[in-house]
């Protein structure tokens, strides 16, 4: 008789909860319960197995450890493992930490055994590659097979395909010869050709063929296939994919668990990435150099600051040492979160780390000195690329330029462009053309702008319509209207299509010009553009017109215009009514635009002080918007209502070299209007008032009912 054993065991242990549509690893981490005792009582397996069969009344009241743990092994295990431990009970460890979310060993690929006349079927598998894409074409080839078929003379010949679509002919046709069992890796080898094809349906289709023939798949199966749908944009795909790999209990290697990592993080699913990373980690898992690439995309994406710090501290915490591609990503994250101070931190981490930056990196780091107006950087770049003889491509060119528009770097852009043009590799294209066009339209160089325009004409480039935007602007605001006419005009017969912006600058020009006869010439280009458009210039200029009407209007011009393109319009069309004289109009259009959501943040206030934020404003509309806030507080002092300490209007100082004169023209207007605002010592492109010097001006002005100009 077997003797019987019976001790308490002090078991710590967590049931998950359930959930069929997700694998286990996805539910959020259950908080443990308090820790209990539990009898264990283990007899000879006969009477074990009576017992199981008739358990006691008391069983019911304390489950035994088994029934713990049966909803972990339904639900992580597969159904040949769930039948084998119901059909005998084991002793569980419960010390053992918990469910690896992944193998930390890459699955290794079959080995193919040596051939030594493989010479000869490479060169007939060249002759596959060769031959005519038709099937039959192919089929006749393959009768000229110069060995019998084995295995290992298939496996060559299949992975020596370089197209997809006679991979998986050849494939097919192995099949139907039926000399020897088609195994995983033949299905692996195919599906690697398929997906440079990006041929996800036939892999999804070979993939349930061998569900069907059970034929077990592999980790290179499901990495192969999940790539594939990442590859073809099929997110949902690769996670369906994910997720049977585990329902099937085969554990993803890391080459597995890093592209799904990609997935979820193109998905904007931050959280699950976050959860698969911590549980990856938790598991023993070592991240590569490619998953913070990963991760840093995403948070880059995301534009989140803080995830592309934990992405910083996580790589050093785990020591290791970002290559180029890593820094470049980072580099294209920093860009989006829009930290140019970081990206300077980084970019120097990088040279000292005895890495050589390439094109990738200095595109990325010029174009964050570019939207940040970080000339002094900038320059010194530039500076090091020259003296150090970086790489330069065609992209990193044209960045460059871009980035000396944004700046006004007159002298360095000139410089970049005729090496350019002295390049054999890259010579200016219509965006190098148009940078340039910026750069001197920008200043008014219109002698230099126009020549640009015809030597592009002379070597063929054609112009785009931002360089055209930009060409027109540079004319217009130095009145030569006969020339703008012919550059629309050879801008619409090259096929550009003006959009909003072009439209725009049309309508900037219409509000500059003080003779009729040019503000026809352009309000006729406009009419190709725009009709619409011009039609509510006219309606604006007629005073008798009621508000009701105008607002009708105004919305339907709105509403067929691109969200980034609304509030230059609305500008534009204060100006007009400015330029006319139409003040109260001015007023009209200004009301109109902050109720359509034009102009958020026009107006601050704190118990301290209240401010006027015309930055994003033309120069009418700012003018129009500070009449508008003084005569709200005439109103507020006539009522004799409370007021802060101070009054603040901001235009901004204007970071762009060419781009400072909203600040001069409002300050021109504070002195037409006599009104105690003055320049802030410490903050350029802020005007300060107090609150007693600005209530005596407001009630000098209350008479007159009005604090118009």
């Amino acid at each position: 008789m077997a003797a019987t054993l019976s001790t308490a065991l002090d078991v710590h242990f967590s049931i998950p909860q359930s959930d069929t549509k997700r694998p286990i690893f996805f539910t959020k981490t259950v908080k443990q319960n308090p820790r209990q005792k539990f009898a264990v009582s283990c007899n000879s397996s006969e009477s074990c197995s009576k017992s199981s069969q008739n358990p006691p009344e008391s069983s019911k009241e304390t489950p035994s450890l088994s029934e713990q743990l049966q909803p972990l092994s339904t639900t992580t295990l597969p159904k040949k493992d769930q039948a084998r431990l119901s059909s005998k009970s084991s002793w569980v460890n419960p010390s053992k930490p918990k469910r690896s979310v992944l193998s930390l060993q890459r699955q290794t690929r079959s080995p193919y055994a040596y051939n030594p006349k493989v010479r000869e079927l490479k060169l007939f598998a060249k002759k596959l590659n060769d031959c005519d894409n038709s099937e039959g074409a192919f089929l006749s080839v393959l009768e000229e097979i110069p060995q019998q078929l084995t295995r290992e003379n298939a496996l060559l010949i299949l992975n020596s395909l370089k197209p997809w679509q006679k991979a998986h002919l050849f494939f097919n046709w192995i099949k139907t010869k039926n000399l020897f069992p088609t195994e995983n890796i033949f299905y692996n080898v195919t599906m690697k050709s398929l997906r440079f094809g990006r041929q996800f349906e036939l892999i999804e289709q070979l993939a349930n063929e061998m569900v069907s023939n059970e034929i077990p798949l592999d980790n290179i199966t499901y990495s192969t296939i999940i790539s594939c749908a990442k590859r073809c944009y099929l997110f949902d795909k690769a996670v369906e994919w994910f997720e049977r790999m585990y329902k099937t209990g085969l554990m993803p290697d890391e080459v597995t668990y890093s592209a799904i990592l990609d997935v979820y993080a193109k998905l904007g699913n931050v959280e699950e990435v976050l959860s698969l990373y911590e549980r990856g980690v938790a598991s023993g898992w070592k991240p590569d150099q490619i998953t913070f690439s990963v991760l840093a995309k995403m948070f880059g994406e995301a534009g989140d600051y803080d995830g592309i710090r934990y992405v910083l501290q996580e790589m050093k915490s785990f020591g290791v040492r970002p290559n180029l591609v890593v820094y470049n990503t980072l580099l294209e994250a920093i860009s989006k979160a829009g930290k140019p101070g970081l990206a300077r931190s980084l970019f120097e981490e990088l040279l000292e780390s005895g890495l050589t930056p390439n094109e990738k990196t200095l595109t990325a780091l010029a174009k964050i000195y570019g939207k940040a107006r970080w000339a002094k950087d900038a320059l010194k770049l530039w500076e090091e690329m020259k003296s150090k003889n970086w790489p330069m491509d065609f992209i990193l060119y044209n960045t460059l330029l871009t980035m000396c528009a944004d700046i006004g770097l007159v002298e360095e852009a000139e410089q970049l462009f005729m090496d350019m043009k002295q390049s054999e590799e890259c010579r200016p294209d219509s965006w190098s053309y148009t940078a340039m066009l910026n750069i001197y339209g920008s200043g008014g160089n219109v002698s230099k702008a126009m020549e640009l325009f015809e030597e592009m004409s002379e070597v063929g480039v054609e112009l785009n319509v931002m360089g055209s935007t930009c060409l027109i602007q540079c004319l217009g605001k130095a009145g030569r209207i006969d020339e703008l006419v012919r550059v629309f005009s050879v801008s619409v017969e090259q096929g550009i299509k003006p959009d909003d912006r072009l439209c725009g600058c049309l309508l900037s020009v219409v509000s500059l010009c003080e003779d009729r006869e040019d503000m026809d010439k352009v309000l006729t280009c406009l009419q190709q553009a725009n009709p619409q458009l011009v039609a509510f210039v006219k309606l604006i200029e007629d005073e008798k017109i009621s508000l009701d009407t105008v607002k009708e209007e105004f919305k339907g011009v709105i509403s067929d215009t691109k969200d980034d393109a609304r509030r230059p319009f609305c500008n534009c069309l204060i100006d007009i009514c400015r330029t006319k004289n139409l003040g109260e109009r001015a007023h009209d259009l200004l009301y109109l635009g902050t109720l359509y959501g034009l102009y958020p943040g026009l107006h601050n206030k704190t118990t301290d002080e209240w401010s006027l934020d015309v930055r994003s404003l033309s120069v009418g509309a700012a003018e129009t918007a500070l009449e508008e806030w003084l005569g709200t507080l005439a109103k507020i002092v006539k009522r004799e209502e409370a007021l802060p300490e101070l009054f603040l209007a901001q235009t901004g100082a204007g970071t762009h070299k060419f781009a400072r004169g909203l600040s001069n023209s409002f300050a021109s207007h504070l002195k037409k209007l006599a009104a105690p605002f003055k320049q802030s010592e410490e903050k350029a492109g802020c005007f300060v008032a107090t609150r007693e010097d600005l209530v005596l001006w407001l009630q000098s002005r209350i008479p007159s009912s009005s604090v118009t100009a």
